[in-house]
C-alpha cells in the first residue's frame, strides 16, 4: 500500500522538500495532492533517510504544507506503441492533439539503458537530408549524433523542419529491399514559443511529415522542470521504434540550450555549488546520458540518429553548452549570422562545420565514388577564396592574379549556388555532387590536386571552363 505523507517542509522554485520515515528511491514518481484536490506529478531528485527533494513537473503554485505526498514506487515510464507515429504529445508524454488515449504495447523507464560498447555497430550508412551543405560537405550517417550550432535570431528551426521533412535512407527511397527498415522522425521541442510551435505543426501537417513523426512539445510557458524529461521521453520512443520495430529513427532535439537552462534553474533551487557560468558541474554527464543514446546495435535492423540543436548564448562557441556538446558528439553544423544576413538559405557555414564519421559513410556503394574527392577539393577551394577575401579588403581585387580571382569567384558561387538552396528544395546526393563538379569546373584542371585524375576525366566539364575563359 502506498504511504501518504503530509510532511512538506519547504518549497523552493520548482522543488518541494518533504520529510520521510523510510528510504525513497531516486527518480521515483510522486503524486502531490493540493488542498483543493488538484494532483501534480513530480520526481524524486534527492533522497536521504530523513527527507526527499521532489521536482514538480506542473509547477509548485498552489502547493503548501497541507498538501499530501504519495510515492508510487516506480520511475517515470513512457507508454510505447507503433501507433505513436502521427501523434503530438506534451513535454510529459500526454496526447495534446485531440486524438485517442495511448493504448501501449509496453511501458519503459525513460532513463533508458546504455548501449553495450561491445554490441555497438560502427555507423557507416548515409542519411540523405536533401541539404547540400550537409550531404555534400558534412555527411550525416545512421547512428551518428551531429548537433547544429546556431544562435538567437537565426533560422535553425527552418533547417530542422527541412531535415525532418526531407530526410530519407537511400535504400528505402529506391524501394529495392522489401525487408528494409522504414524511416521515422522524433521531434522533441523544449522551451519553444507558441508561435514556433504553431509553425512546426503547420509545416508537419501541410507536408505530410507528421505521418512518420512523433512530436513532443514543451512550450516556453510550461514548467522548466518538464524540459528535463522531454528529451528522455523522445529518446525512449526512438529506441523502441528502432530496436523493437526496426525503424531508422532521426531524433531532432531543439533547443538544448533551454534544457541546460532548466538544469541550471534546478541546481540553483537545490543550492548546489555551480560550475562554469552557473551551470551544474554534472552537466557534461547529463548531456552525455542523452547524446550517447544514439547508435546502432549489432544484429538489429534499426538505428537512432540524433541532431540536437542549440543556440549559442552570445554567438560564443566556447560557452559551456556548445563546448560540452562538441566534446560528446561527432561533429557540428554551424549556422552563420553573416551568411544569413546575405540571404543564404540555409546559412550553413561549411568551414568550421565537421562530421567526424563522414569518411566512413560516403564513397562507392554508399553515395558515389567521387564524393570524398569532390568534398575535399571544394573545401580547400572555398577556404582559399575566404582567405583571399581578407586580402581584397586590403589591396583591392585588381591587385590579385587571374588564379586568385578564380578562387574568389568560386567562393561566391559556392555560397550563392551550392549552400544557397532555400528551405523548400530537396537535392539528391547526385544533384549535390553534380553541382559541385559544375563549380569546380570553373577552376583550371591543374588546380584540382585533391581529385583522382580518372574522376577528373570522367566529370570535369570542359565547356564550363571554356565558357568562363571566354567571358573573361
Amino acid at each position: 500500500m502506498q504511504k501518504e505523507y503530509q510532511t512538506i517542509t519547504e518549497i523552493s522554485g520548482p522543488l518541494v522538500f518533504a520529510e520521510v520515515d523510510e528510504p525513497v528511491g531516486y527518480d521515483e514518481i510522486v503524486e502531490i495532492e493540493t488542498p483543493d484536490g488538484d494532483t501534480r506529478r513530480g520526481q524524486v531528485l534527492e533522497s536521504t533517510s530523513d527527507f526527499v527533494a521532489i521536482q514538480v513537473f506542473e509547477g509548485t503554485e498552489g502547493i503548501d504544507r497541507d498538501s499530501s505526498v504519495r510515492f508510487l514506487g516506480e520511475t517515470m515510464q513512457m507508454k510505447l506503441t507503433e501507433d505513436l507515429l502521427g501523434r503530438v504529445l506534451s513535454g510529459t508524454g500526454e496526447p495534446i492533439d485531440g486524438g485517442p488515449d495511448i493504448e501501449p504495447d509496453e511501458e519503459r523507464p525513460i532513463v533508458g539503458e546504455a548501449i553495450n560498447p561491445y554490441s555497438r555497430e560502427y555507423p557507416e550508412e548515409f542519411i540523405q537530408t536533401g541539404v547540400s551543405a550537409i550531404d555534400g560537405m558534412n555527411t550525416l550517417v545512421r547512428g551518428q549524433k551531429l548537433p547544429i550550432f546556431s544562435a538567437s535570431g537565426l533560422p535553425h528551426s527552418d533547417l530542422a523542419l527541412q531535415i525532418a521533412r526531407q530526410a530519407t535512407v537511400p535504400e528505402e527511397e529506391e524501394g529495392g529491399d522489401d525487408d528494409g527498415s522504414e524511416f521515422a522522425v522524433i521531434f522533441g521541442a523544449m522551451g519553444i514559443t507558441q508561435e514556433e510551435a504553431n509553425e512546426f505543426m503547420e509545416d508537419f501537417e501541410r507536408t505530410g511529415a507528421l505521418e512518420r513523426s512523433v512530436v513532443f512539445m514543451n512550450l516556453a510557458d510550461d514548467p522548466a522542470v518538464e524540459r528535463t524529461v522531454t528529451p528522455r521521453l523522445a529518446l525512449t520512443t526512438a529506441e523502441y521504434l528502432a530496436f523493437e520495430k526496426d525503424y531508422h529513427v532521426l531524433v531532432i532535439l531543439t533547443d538544448m540550450t533551454n534544457y541546460c537552462e532548466a538544469l541550471r534553474e534546478i541546481g540553483a533551487a537545490r543550492e548546489e555549488v555551480p560550475g562554469r557560468r552557473g551551470y551544474p558541474g554534472y552537466m557534461y554527464t547529463d548531456l552525455a546520458q542523452l547524446y550517447e543514446r544514439a547508435g546502432r546495435i549489432e544484429g538489429e535492423e534499426g538505428s537512432v540518429t540524433q541532431i540536437p540543436i542549440l543556440t549559442m548564448p552570445g554567438d560564443d562557441d566556447t560557452h559551456p553548452i556548445p563546448d560540452l556538446t562538441g566534446y560528446i558528439t561527432e561533429g557540428q553544423i554551424y549556422v552563420d549570422r553573416d551568411l544569413n544576413s546575405q540571404g543564404i538559405q540555409p546559412p550553413v557555414y561549411v568551414l568550421p562545420s565537421l562530421s567526424r564519421l563522414m569518411d566512413d559513410g560516403i564513397g562507392e556503394g554508399l553515395t558515389r565514388a567521387d564524393h570524398a574527392d569532390v568534398s575535399d577539393q571544394m573545401y580547400a577551394a572555398y577556404a582559399e577564396g575566404e582567405d583571399l577575401r581578407d586580402l581584397v579588403n586590403i589591396v583591392g581585387r585588381e591587385a590579385l592574379s587571374e588564379r586568385d580571382n578564380k578562387y574568389l569567384d568560386f567562393a561566391d558561387r559556392f555560397e550563392t549556388e551550392f549552400v544557397q538552396q532555400g528551405f523548400r528544395t530537396n537535392r539528391t546526393i547526385d544533384e549535390t555532387l553534380d553541382l559541385g563538379w559544375e563549380l569546380l569546373s570553373d577552376l583550371p584542371k591543374e588546380e584540382l590536386n585533391r581529385i583522382d585524375e580518372e574522376l577528373i576525366e570522367e566529370h570535369y566539364q570542359e565547356e564550363t571552363a571554356e565558357a568562363v575563359e571566354a567571358e573573361e
